[in-house]
């Protein structure tokens, strides 16, 4: 789905944009970037994200770019740019990609703070999925998630917990419920959240029907585990096409535990840049609505990727979006 497939980071970074991102750039420079470097010297160093502040931003690993002119970019190089584009770190999406040790030492290396893991593979390997082997390997995929994160420093995982065409509403809702309660032992023992983002999966609301929804069923399921380490990746922009952000942040309360944004807009149907001319999503009333809750944590975009000229006005997007 488009929402969820993120766009290929831009091939065309600038060298001179990426001077002094080598491996030798590590906290010093992090730190006036914003984002988290290593607390002590020495091989295992600790990395923190700021502290002190109530929203943290940051980016998918997918906006980062693999490339820079023909040349491949490290992993370690990748997430050092996104500290130099001023975010507090990142969300490791790619975690197929990788093993927990590279994800660890990934984050060891550069200096930048990693919060969450995903693999996309949720959505060809469904926990809503009629085949078991598929349902199986869902569940392996998300395992590896939370190992991922558990060792790059983070506090949970996102999913998409399936798809509405694999079934009637109770049966896939069922399925998804009976494959994700297997996973909260190893959730609890890594201390990692299995967080439920809404998509465009025909789950949870009515896909063809009006805008004015709301996210009662979410709600319902998430409760439905009865258990902390169960919640919501509410994503911001996804569902302004079929109800209110604020009404569903206010619904989710607690439950949601971070953030996912990205602008749309009803007008043109179709998702835009936060807080661009086209963006119609009511950020003003977001922000009223995380304040009621007493949200804080991660924001994390989910738009075009590309280079430090791209990802810095991204960050000043969501600066201006959360009012910070």
């Amino acid at each position: 789905m488009a929402t969820e497939a993120m766009h290929e980071a831009d091939q065309g970074l600038n060298r001179r944009n990426f001077l002094g991102l080598g491996a030798g750039a590590v906290a010093a420079s992090l730190a006036g970037a914003g984002a988290a470097g290593a607390a002590d010297a020495g091989s295992s160093p600790v990395v923190r994200p700021p502290e002190g502040k109530r929203i943290l931003l940051s980016c998918k690993l997918g906006m980062l770019p693999k490339e820079i002119d023909g040349k491949k970019l490290s992993i370690v190089d990748r997430l050092q740019l996104a500290a130099e584009a001023g975010f507090d770190g990142v969300d490791f999406d790619q975690a197929g990609e990788f093993t927990v040790e590279q994800a660890r030492d990934a984050v060891r290396e550069s200096g930048v703070f990693v919060h969450n893991a995903i693999n996309h593979a949720h959505w060809s390997q469904r926990l809503t999925s009629a085949k078991e082997e598929e349902r199986a390997q869902g569940r392996k995929n998300i395992e590896h998630c939370l190992r991922v994160s558990h060792a790059a420093g983070g506090s949970g995982v996102l999913i998409v917990v399936g798809r509405g065409g694999d079934g009637p509403a109770d049966m896939v809702e069922q399925r998804a419920h009976e494959e994700m309660k297997k996973l909260i032992p190893l959730a609890a023992s890594l201390g990692q959240m299995i967080l439920v983002e809404n998509v465009w999966n025909q789950m949870m609301y009515e896909h063809d029907a009006p805008p004015e929804q709301g996210a009662e069923r979410f709600v319902r399921f998430v409760d439905g585990f009865n258990s902390p380490w169960v919640g919501m990746y509410y994503d911001v922009g996804n569902h302004w096409k079929y109800g209110r952000p604020d009404e569903w942040i206010r619904t989710f309360g607690y439950r949601c535990v971070k953030l996912d944004v990205k602008g749309f807009s009803r007008a043109q149907n179709k998702f835009v840049d936060i807080t661009s001319e086209d963006d119609d999503l009511p950020w003003d009333q977001v922000r009223k609505a995380l304040d009621d809750i007493n949200f804080a944590g991660w924001t994390t975009a989910e738009v075009g990727g590309g280079d430090l000229k791209r990802l810095t006005l991204v960050r000043q997007q969501m600066e201006k979006a959360f009012g910070l």
